[in-house]
């Protein structure tokens, strides 16, 4: 049988990897649906500048961001539905500024959509209101005394988003990090239905864990209209209500840290950890690019750094190379594993598989001092060099080789390797040796497995031509690859 591809994609600050002791199997059924990787713009104005960059840089950044197998290859784009209102580092423009105006024209999130789409036709779109035009609430700072209005405005801005500029929304959300109503959040999805936008699906509520899941776990009408349970900078945790929902959990906001090597070192803990810990199947960057000014709040904090327009430079930071672990090796619709973890050193593991063949396996074993999130907190741990060892099983199991990208964060001593392919590892095939005399009586006998000692010193007692077997306890059928049976006579 040929040999099918393998992807090991190692992120690494301390030494690693070559494992015994890890088992990466799909037998007994796997893990979540993997939903993709992705980045915010907006909250407020973060892609600001990035519209002004003359070309080609303009089109090298954008190719940075969401070119598949190039950079960060990003999965999903997020984008705020803007709202005539500052929110973190300028304002966005809404599409409806009164009632009787609309205009689907306006600010850059739907050329910056389109360019996603040009590059990767593939790429989820999610759209979320961080504010809202003062006449929602007429004239109130308060979207849910109308919430018929207010579904509306949410959905003509979908509806815009196919009739204008042929891009089809994903996901919706609900406001960031402001209260939810259960009332608007039903009359969204019925709103969205009532024109034929079954497909879009929620995400709620962009803020904790709770008292959304409490609510969902308590309304079984709620529960059918949510889609993903969605929370920010939860810590690579989540609560045993989520999991018990049994909707998809993401990091719908995550991240906030500079782009430096110390953030990108963040960024590396909490795109695995997410998953081992806290059973997220997406990871969404606040923010996108640092395309506004440094001196703004939260400067610097994006995937990358596209700020002087003027002069056409940017910097593509390591966070870029570190998503690209992730990304370049998978699509969402794969599934993890079960069997991911932590090392027993530090760090982390997860796999991941199309269900066809294909596995990747990512690492991390980022020290905290190099890996410190301003957002959100992580407790300290220790690091220290190791070895592992990873058994492949299951369909897995006849693979023979594992092509490697290698990513080494920067410290007071060295310099930074960002995604480098090595040369690939040859996976040692699994070989089962049986070591049996069988004549004359009375010699010791012993049983090794892959070098391991079974048993020794079992004296034979005959006959002069004898068998050995290996199988069930109970002699069902089995499989055998690669087994050898030797014999020594003295």
């Amino acid at each position: 049988m040929a040999a099918l591809p393998v992807f090991s994609v190692s992120v690494l600050l301390l030494g690693v990897c070559r494992v015994t002791g890890y088992t990466l199997t799909d037998q007994g059924g796997l893990g979540r649906e993997f939903d993709g990787i992705g980045a915010v713009s907006g909250g407020g104005a973060t892609s600001r500048l990035l519209v002004n960059y003359p070309e080609p840089q303009r089109s090298r950044i954008l190719d940075y961001l969401f070119k598949p197998n190039f950079g960060a290859s990003l999965q999903i784009l997020k984008v705020e539905i803007g709202g005539d209102a500052q929110s973190t580092d300028g304002t966005e423009p809404s599409h409806m500024h009164y009632p009787d105006d609309q205009n689907y024209f306006r600010g850059y999130e739907w050329w910056l959509m389109k360019e996603a789409k040009k590059r990767n036709p593939n790429i989820k779109l999610a759209g979320l209101p961080w504010a809202f035009p003062g006449w929602i609430g007429r004239g109130k700072n308060w979207p849910y005394d109308f919430p018929d209005v207010t579904a509306y405005y949410v959905v003509s801005w979908i509806i815009g988003a196919k009739q204008y500029h042929d891009l089809d929304i994903d996901y919706v959300g609900i406001w960031n990090e402001r209260p939810f109503d259960v009332k608007y959040i039903k009359l969204l999805r019925y709103t969205l239905d009532k024109f034929a936008l079954d497909r879009v699906q929620i995400v709620a509520s962009d803020n904790l864990w709770q008292p959304i899941t409490y609510k969902i776990l308590h309304d079984v009408e709620l529960l059918r209209v949510i889609d993903v349970i969605g929370a920010h900078y939860p810590g690579t945790q989540t609560v045993q209500d989520a999991i018990t929902t049994g909707k998809k959990l993401w990091a719908s906001e995550d991240y906030s840290t500079f782009n430096d090597e110390v953030g990108g070192g963040c960024w590396a803990r909490i795109l695995n950890q997410n998953y081992v810990n806290g059973n997220m199947t997406s990871t969404i960057s606040w923010n996108l690019v640092a395309s506004y000014y440094e001196q703004l709040p939260f400067g610097l904090e994006g995937l990358m750094t596209a700020q002087e327009p003027w002069s056409g430079n940017y910097v593509v930071s390591s966070p870029i190379w570190i998503t690209a672990h992730t990304t370049q090796f998978t699509q969402p619709g794969w599934f993890y594993l079960r069997t991911v973890g932590h090392l027993e050193k530090g760090g982390s593991y997860v796999a991941l598989t199309d269900r066809l063949g294909n596995l990747t396996i990512i690492i991390e074993t980022m020290s905290h001092d190099h890996s410190v999130c301003i957002r959100p907190f992580l407790p300290k741990f220790n690091v220290s060099s190791q070895n592992a060892t990873f058994q492949l099983d299951g369909q897995f199991k006849d693979l023979k080789t594992l092509q490697v990208w290698h990513s080494k964060l920067c410290t007071n001593t060295t310099k930074p390797a960002l995604f480098q392919k090595m040369s690939p590892i040859t996976v040692s095939i699994h070989q089962f040796t049986l070591i049996h005399p069988f004549p004359p009586q009375g010699v010791n006998a012993y049983g090794l497995l892959n070098g391991n000692p079974l048993w020794k010193d079992v004296i034979t007692a005959g006959p002069d031509h004898g068998w050995a077997a290996i199988g069930t306890s109970s002699f069902e059928f089995a499989q055998f690859d690669n087994f050898i049976i030797e014999a020594k006579v003295q």
